[in-house]
């Protein structure tokens, strides 16, 4: 299978971001976003829901109106800039045979040099604009670089006729609702006006006649729509088959009778038809199967396998969440220790990283650091600074990684934002550097009452311990995007890193001398986030070290003037009477419980019309029985000679070759054991309950949050980022440059896909799962097969 994209170099400019692939999962197969797949003959512009009114081919009517357009303006340091204007020199149509395009013979016209158009329809009519790439975009200056088809319903026209009729990426919106929900008009304007925050007489208005915080989130909502049909139209014309591939229940159907694949795991029958223009606008919205989220919020917490979590009593609230929401039972992570698991979930890859150290080490020649100066104590401010300028190893991995795509990057070039949110910071400090001890920043220990530790009865901590705030509450080695030049070097990268609070040494930050602290520090950015809405669509939250079940030492002196360690901050305390508590263990769940209970609380959960969900997960788990590779690891089991693996990129000539520059890679991507992954939805009716044991990983994950974005095109191998691309598919096609899978023993196992729970286990076919779980291998498929993102039943 020969790609025909543009290179993995190309990956995330902004022509290739708008990209946005997507599928919904097969009827019967538990859709993602409850919505049925549309046959053929089902009409783009149906009047069947078109706000009450008939329409009769007997009567016309004039319309006047505008095709409304939005540009992004990249780099910008806080959040995205866009500009509003309209297409110039589109067709405007009745389409009457729902082709998405304006063909000979349908009324139509064409806009004028301001976007604007005339046209006598017949009543009841809904409207195509057919966007090709002789139209004009005035809010960029430039000529449309490939064909977008935009829709207005019949309600919207007829809503508007008296005055002015604007399609926009908007409109589109509301048209693709009314098809995918069978709703009306009115409430599905009323829902989108609801989930931007502006009034519902604006939502549909020309947002070039807009202003401040209205006209704000009409633009950005607009750039975000327009990439997802610039995409549907794209699938269209390209006649995609339906669903995509990694979106069929069953597995991938391309596998079938395919050499070098696992027989038992890819015997599905490929019944896809082409893409027609109703499928194409549901799809855009439903990449893989993800169904698409604004705003996704990633508790990372550490080094806890899933045998040390499920059904622990030290952790009943974790618990309890994922038997609330939804979870996945086999996923898994890179390494050992964190850095490269961290790395990973940044942008899919390791890149040889088998460390914790500091991003700069053996950054030299094509790798060398480039936010100059680094943040070292010669800096003004930083004086405290942790932060060493060199740093050489035997090993002579570089920890920069120069160049490569990651989800950052891709986030901000799509027009849409990020954050990183960190407990326990100091204050003033930079994000760069790891945090430092401060003597006059000092808590109380935690005091447990008996009862709260399960079995163990006695109380735990320390009420007369005072305990200084030590060094390392927060690492940059717990940052997915540290280790990225091209993330540090960003204009938005200050904006973007933010401070979270609920830490034990909240309260005296302000008393910080380690640090000078900045006026109106914030030591809780996430809380005003939340409440203000200005979160990012993208967000990792980073408890600090005693409080994600990492640990370090504490040490204070008691009321007796006796030095002693606080009593959960570690993984067991040098204080606790018996071996059998885990205090650092139940630490961690009282955060995250505090955590999600914060985000639920928020406007932004509340708000049914936006979808938000909050995954839990650790960035690896305690396994010690060698490797346990999965999902887009290595699969060799140990470090060799020959066949060492190299990553794939694309030639010009489509074709795939080993990138041999990345010093030392095959010594990263080896596997670790498997750790939890909740998944937590404030939509009301999405199904909750489901338990996906298909193996994933980081890979995984990343391949699905570019999915859940519109970050990629299924269609693209080279979208995809680093080694979230291997797919079976991929790895088959690329085998003999992919040396280390070519003795696989289950293809499946060893490849990535979406974490939409498409695949059905056979029936004879044993799960696989780490050395580190003690529970039988399950055999057969799960129970029911609900995507566990799914926001509908």
């Amino acid at each position: 299978m020969k790609p025909t994209a543009p290179s993995t170099s190309r990956l995330l400019l902004p022509a290739l971001t708008v990209l946005a692939a997507a599928a919904l999962t097969a009827c019967g197969g538990g859709g993602n976003d409850g919505i049925a797949f549309l046959p053929a003959s089902t009409s783009s512009g149906s009047n069947s829901n078109n706000g009450g009114q008939t329409g009769s081919t007997a009567n016309t009517v004039a319309v006047n109106g505008v095709v409304a357009a939005t540009a992004f303006k990249s780099g910008s340091a806080t959040d995205p800039v866009f500009s509003a204007g309209y297409f110039a020199g589109a067709k405007v149509c009745v389409d009457s045979n729902n082709n998405g395009r304006c063909d000979d013979g349908e009324t139509a016209t064409t806009t004028d040099a301001s976007g604007k158009f005339s046209l006598t329809v017949p009543a009841g009519s809904a409207l195509l604009a057919d966007i090709g790439t002789s139209a004009k975009n005035t809010a960029s200056g430039q000529a449309v670089a490939s064909r977008e088809a935009l829709r207005i319903s019949a309600g919207q026209v007829s809503d508007q006729q008296a005055a002015q009729v604007v399609i926009s990426p908007l409109s589109a919106e509301v048209a693709r609702l009314l098809d995918a929900n069978g709703s009306s008009y009115a409430t599905e304007r009323k829902n989108v006006a609801s989930r931007l925050g502006v009034a519902e007489t604006a939502v549909l208005g020309d947002f070039n006649q807009a202003s401040g915080k209205a006209q704000a989130a009409l633009l950005a909502e607009a750039n975000a729509l327009n990439n997802r049909y610039v995409y549907a139209t794209t699938k269209l014309d390209r006649g995609d088959l339906y669903p995509d591939a990694l979106a069929v229940p069953g597995g991938d159907p391309r596998l079938t009778g395919k050499n070098g694949v696992t027989a038992l795991t890819a015997n599905t029958a490929d019944t896809r038809k082409p893409i027609t223009f109703a499928q194409a606008q549901q799809a855009a919205f439903n990449v893989e199967g993800i169904p698409r989220y604004d705003n996704i919020f990633i508790v990372m917490l550490e080094n806890k396998a899933t045998s040390s979590i499920v059904n622990s009593p030290y952790a009943p609230k974790i618990n309890a969440y994922l038997q609330a929401g939804n979870q996945l039972v086999s996923y898994y992570a890179t390494g050992n220790p964190s850095e490269p698991n961290y790395t990973a979930l940044g942008g899919a890859d390791d890149f040889g990283i088998t460390d914790d150290s500091q991003w700069n080490c053996d950054a030299t020649g094509p790798t060398a650091v480039q936010d100059l100066p680094v943040p070292d104590n010669t800096q003004p401010g930083l004086a405290s600074s942790p932060f060493k300028t060199t740093c050489t190893q035997a090993a002579a991995v570089s920890h920069n990684i120069v160049g490569r795509p990651n989800l950052f990057n891709a986030i901000t070039a799509a027009g849409m934002t990020w954050r990183t949110y960190s407990e326990s910071m100091n204050p003033g400090q930079d994000f760069r550097t790891d945090s430092v001890a401060d003597a006059a920043v000092t808590a109380q220990d935690h005091v447990y009452p008996p009862g709260t530790l399960g079995p163990n009865t006695s109380p735990i901590g320390d009420a007369t311990l005072t305990l200084p705030m030590p060094a390392g509450l927060y690492k940059t080695k717990h940052h997915p995007g540290m280790a990225y030049q091209n993330v540090r070097s960003a204009p938005e990268w200050k904006y973007s890193n933010r401070t979270m609070g609920g830490g034990q040494w909240d309260a005296a930050l302000g008393k910080a001398s380690a640090y000078t602290v900045p006026t109106g520090y914030d030591i809780d950015q996430l809380g005003t986030d939340l409440a203000s809405g200005n979160v990012g669509n993208l967000n990792f939250l980073m408890p600090d070290q005693c409080d994600d079940m990492h640990g370090i030492t504490v040490k204070g002196t008691n009321g007796g003037g006796t030095t002693a360690s606080a009593s959960d901050c570690s993984s067991v305390a040098n204080n606790v009477a018996t071996s059998a508590v885990s205090p650092i263990i139940t630490r961690g769940d009282n955060y995250v419980d505090y955590v999600v209970k914060k985000i639920q609380a928020s406007p932004l959960w509340q708000n049914p019309n936006k979808r938000v969900a909050i995954v839990l997960m650790f960035d690896e788990g305690n396994a010690t029985a060698g490797f346990n590779s999965c999902c887009g690891w290595n699969p060799l089991k140990v470090k060799q000679t020959t066949n060492m693996p190299n990553p794939l990129q694309q030639n010009a000539d489509g074709s795939w070759s080993q990138d041999t520059t990345i010093n030392n890679y095959q010594m990263g991507n080896r596997g670790h054991g498997e750790s939890i992954f909740g998944i937590l939805t404030n939509q009301p009716n999405a199904p909750k309950g489901v338990v996906d044991s298909d193996a994933y990983s980081h890979f995984a994950f990343v391949r699905t949050l570019q999915d859940m974005f519109g970050l990629a095109d299924p269609a693209n191998d080279a979208s995809y980022m680093n080694r979230s691309k291997y797919t079976e598919a991929f790895i088959a096609a690329n085998i003999l440059n992919l040396p280390e899978y070519a003795g696989s023993a289950d293809t499946h196992f060893d490849s990535v896909r979406p974490i939409n729970h498409a695949f059905v286990a056979p029936t004879g076919y044993t799960q696989k799962q780490s050395a580190d779980v003690t529970v039988t291998a399950q055999t057969g498929p799960d129970a029911n097969q609900t995507n566990v993102w799914a926001v509908k039943p």
